[in-house]
């Protein structure tokens, strides 16, 4: 063991002299902030890099982002960490992508992403096998693919990553659908450890004084129970600290995907599906913060000289709903073959929590960020947001995924469509399917309706 964990700094001091060299920033991080990265496994990603770019159409290149090898560098870090916790003396927290990581880390404590790892076994195609071995068990077919995924694999020890870290405790919240209650409870019962839920009333219309409240209260009973488990206190010095840092990727973020505003766009959505990892996991390390600055540098220098991720760009389309894992290869192939490309998307911006107000107290403008998520509002909100971003970037058209395992993102999607068709004047195309089970999927099907879609985008431009 002391082996491995000697290979491991070695390996980090590499990682983070790249990091500095490329950031010229000389503050210090903690090693735990080092190693604490990862939305994706690193064979997910770079499998998924290898496939966009063999599958691109000569006459049109995906052109690969070259901050991708930085990134794996630091996924492969935190997957050593997150298999083996205790050689670093820390505590895993399986949370929610939703749920509040700042004060985890304000703690030492490592997250790991239940979520992320269904987007792997969706990416891998093996999220069918592990969704069938939970439904032998008597779950429903009608779940969350990812819930499905995750029991199943807990089930038989199967997946991409093998046997899953076993947590310490758990952390649900439920801002983003109502499915995860029951999920943690039941691996909270397989695994015999404690959940903290952290609750979030839907947000219909307002943000009211009452909700606040409310949540603030929640982010108060959370830390009550990360000091039960941690066994010492709170630091409210450390906590800033994180949050200041959580914010400036916030902002990083948001300066990123506001990139292909530019024609042509610098970053395509399918790069955002990927390089939004830091955003879920890393919010409040210092590694979040370089990470995207670099990334952020890449892209400017791309505008500059007027580079685009794809060397041809005649359509700009808009997504929306989680990405369909296990086809993303075929997607691309036949928007790019086709001069499409996928510019912005309701997905990877959920995570920049444009109600975040730095001039408010902190804990006021963390309440509201962890209230207003995309997941959390009303159809109202949504319809707003879709139609605000098919002017922002341009768009002559959007996509939308009718997801079957994700009731709260795809429910309401007919009149959502409709609407903003209504506002805009872009066509919409909804297609159907499930994020990670490609047993509810027609690929043939979705193919020739994108390319009928793509015919009429033509002609209205």
């Amino acid at each position: 063991m002391k082996t491995g964990v000697q290979e491991i700094c070695n390996y980090l001091k590499k990682l983070d002299s790249g990091l500095r060299r490329n950031d010229g920033n000389r503050t210090r991080g903690t090693f735990y902030e080092s190693i604490t990265f990862g939305f994706c496994h690193l064979k997910f990603d770079s499998q998924l890099k290898r496939k966009l770019m063999a599958t691109q159409p000569s006459n049109n290149p995906y052109r690969q982002i070259k901050s991708t090898t930085a990134y794996r560098r630091l996924m492969t870090a935190y997957y050593f960490m997150v298999k083996h916790p205790s050689w670093f003396g820390k505590k895993v927290a399986w949370i929610t992508s939703g749920g509040p990581v700042e004060h985890l880390y304000a703690m030492g404590v490592l997250p790991f992403y239940p979520e992320n790892y269904g987007a792997m076994c969706g990416a891998f195609r093996v999220s069918p096998s592990l969704c069938e071995a939970a439904e032998h068990k008597g779950y429903s077919h009608d779940l969350c693919s990812y819930a499905l995924t995750d029991i199943g694999s807990s089930f038989t020890g199967k997946g991409p990553l093998g046997k899953l870290p076993r947590p310490d405790f758990l952390v649900c919240g439920n801002n983003i659908c109502g499915t995860v209650i029951k999920w943690y409870e039941i691996q909270a019962r397989a695994f015999n450890v404690p959940v903290f839920f952290f609750d979030t009333p839907f947000i219909y219309d307002e943000f009211h004084q009452h909700t606040k409240d409310y949540v603030q209260n929640q982010m108060n009973e959370y830390i009550s129970f990360l000091e039960k488990q941690m066994k010492r206190p709170f630091s409210e010095t450390r906590f800033r600290e994180v949050c200041v840092r959580s914010f400036e990727t916030i902002t990083l973020w948001k300066e990123i995907l506001a990139m292909p505003r530019h024609h042509p766009a610098p970053l395509a959505a399918f790069d955002a599906f990927i390089h939004m990892a830091p955003i879920v996991t890393l919010r409040g390390t210092t590694w979040a913060v370089r990470y995207y600055k670099k990334l952020k540098r890449e892209l400017e220098e791309r505008v500059k000289k007027g580079v685009g991720a794809f060397a041809r760009e005649e359509i700009r389309l808009i997504w929306d709903n989680i990405p369909i894992w296990y086809d993303i290869r075929n997607l691309s192939k036949i928007l790019s073959s086709q001069g499409a490309v996928l510019v912005a998307d309701t997905y990877t911006s959920a995570w920049a929590m444009d109600q975040v107000d730095l001039n408010q107290p902190l804990m006021d403008g963390l309440a509201r960020a962890y209230a207003t998520i995309h997941l959390n509002r009303g159809l109202d909100y949504k319809v707003q947001k879709m139609a605000s971003l098919i002017e922002t970037y341009g768009a002559d058209g959007f996509i939308m995924h009718a997801n079957r395992s994700c009731k709260p993102y795809s429910l309401g999607q007919l009149d959502l469509k409709r609407e903003v068709t209504r506002l805009t004047g872009k066509p919409g195309l909804m297609i159907e399917a499930d994020h990670t089970d490609s047993r509810s999927y027609a690929p043939k099907q979705v193919e020739k309706q994108i390319e009928l879609f793509l015919e009429i985008v033509r002609t209205k431009k």
